[in-house]
């Protein structure tokens, strides 16, 4: 039955339970626009609401009811398509890994239009430039492809648990940059080996793939920290402060480290700088137990200053949680420098930045007096200072037990 039928027979039974001698003109008028006015609404709502509302309704004891109105949400009331639960996740998780192998930033001492002397190339135009004065990698064209250079590099040299760090310069409308965990040059390709492919908001590996959740501009150029760990076949990917990749089982085996910038062109320059591999290592409570202290290297601060940067969020986080779990744990936080730059200004350098590591490990809830903090700066080296990588390996943070 249509709605137009239905009000229609509504209306009759209506005019019929009314004795005759009561009908007047006026009541019929008054029935006749009551009826117009449900049919009206009824048509244009799709529903039978509006014909109760004119001629009630009645209940299991025949008693005419009114219709209900759609009583308003008081005020902090959710229905249940509303509510959402309550999300707790580790978007950044990344902790670089305890000895570094490879690293390159490049150095100051580079020449500017030389080949960076730490690499070796495969093809494209590769050189070493100057950016908001620092020296940096830039990738030009003919896809640029450079290979960490390392003795024994057909070997395979990355361990059963690393991390590869490195930030890049994307250029306004710039394409994408490569990472493969293989040497190109000097290693054989495995069967089913998939590179990570870096875009200007989002990660692609194979089959996986994840957009940075904040909108970033394409046509403005733009720097990003990349992060890579793998641990035993896992590998997780990190665009700036949030993991995009989570691979739990990787169908191949890295063996080695190629960068190269497929959409590099001599007017769309990328530029690359911070290059760091790492052997991963002993989880921080077990570190704790065996030698009384922690020694980071994933703390990173701007240049010069006590700064923190968004990747030492990472290695924080760790140090957090432990605490939080641990309430007798007292930790002396203690920076340190390699030799570079001047002894007093160092050692002034390392307690600011051990202080900036305190405050924000109290900003996030931890006690103040379950903590101190030194700053030693050049004095007390772990490595070499005559390799960048010793000198990365220098540049720590120690939390010693108090």
């Amino acid at each position: 039955m249509t709605m137009k039928k239905l009000i229609l027979t509504l209306f009759i039974l209506g005019l019929c339970s009314i004795h005759p001698k009561t009908l007047d003109a006026q009541f019929f008028d008054y029935i006749k626009k009551k009826a117009d006015k449900a049919t009206e609404e009824a048509v244009e709502t799709g529903t039978e609401e509006t014909v109760k509302s004119i001629f009630g309704n009645k209940n299991e004891s025949g008693k005419e009811e009114k219709p209900k109105s759609s009583a308003k949400k008081k005020s902090g009331e959710t229905t249940e398509d509303e509510t959402k639960p309550s999300l707790n996740w580790a978007k950044f998780d990344f902790v670089p890994g305890d000895q570094v192998i490879f690293e390159d930033a490049p150095s100051q001492d580079e020449e500017n239009g030389e080949f960076p002397s730490r690499w070796d190339l495969k093809k494209g135009n590769v050189e070493i430039a100057e950016a908001d004065g620092q020296k940096v990698i830039m990738f030009r064209d003919g896809r640029p492809e450079i290979i960490p250079y390392l003795k024994n590099a057909n070997k395979d040299y990355l361990p059963e648990i690393f991390t590869i760090e490195f930030d890049y310069y994307r250029p306004p409308d710039g394409s994408r940059i490569y990472v493969y965990l293989y040497d190109r040059k000097n290693q054989k390709r495995q069967k089913k080996e998939t590179h990570i492919s870096i875009g200007h908001q989002d990660i692609q590996c194979g089959a996986f793939s994840s957009k940075y959740p904040k909108k970033i501009d394409r046509k403005k150029g733009k720097w990003t920290h990349v992060s890579i760990a793998y641990t035993k076949g896992k590998l997780k990917a990190y665009f700036d402060d949030v993991r995009l990749i989570n691979i739990p089982r990787l169908d191949f085996d890295p063996k080695g480290f190629t960068l190269q910038c497929y959409g590099a062109r001599n007017d769309k320059l990328f530029y690359v700088k911070n290059v760091r591999i790492a052997k991963g290592g002993v989880k921080y409570y077990d570190r704790f137990l065996s030698e009384g202290k922690i020694v980071v290297n994933g703390i990173r601060f701007d240049v010069g200053k006590a700064t923190l940067r968004p990747e030492s969020m990472g290695p924080i986080n760790r140090i957090y949680k432990l605490l939080k779990k641990h309430a007798d744990v007292r930790f002396s936080v203690e920076g340190h420098t390699d030799s570079d730059g001047q002894t007093g200004s160092n050692k002034t350098l390392s307690k600011a930045r051990a202080k900036a590591v305190v405050d924000k490990l109290v900003e996030m809830g931890i006690d103040k007096r379950r903590l101190k903090h030194k700053g030693w700066g050049e004095s007390k080296p772990i490595d070499t200072n005559g390799t960048p990588e010793g000198k990365a390996n220098n540049r720590r943070v120690e939390f010693v037990k108090i």
